[in-house]
């Protein structure tokens, strides 16, 4: 059975990339991996929804969303603030 998601991403090493792939269902874990890849600086090639790559449009609300949760994330562990706190002075994604 084809998984609704799958992000394809790349890892580096000094010498060589990796391709990977992580595939999901549920579109929230899918946009909380996308979050990790952010984090960690790696290369996000494709999002595709049941084997189909998502329209631009589509792929970047998944990222831009990631990245909210993201920097949500930040402020509140550099702020000691919780996430409503955050949410209400600065907006992001919690």
């Amino acid at each position: 059975m084809l998984a609704k998601y799958t992000i394809e991403y790349t890892t580096q090493f000094r010498r060589h990339t990796h391709p990977s792939h992580y595939s999901t269902d549920d579109p929230v874990t899918c946009e909380e991996f996308v979050e990790e890849l952010l984090e960690r600086g790696l290369a996000i090639r494709a999002i595709k929804h049941e084997g189909v790559e998502l329209p631009k449009a589509e792929f970047d609300r998944i990222v831009k969303t990631a990245a909210g949760m993201l920097a949500s994330r930040h402020l509140c562990t550099s702020l000691g603030i919780k996430a409503e706190e955050e949410k209400y002075r600065f907006g992001f994604t919690a």
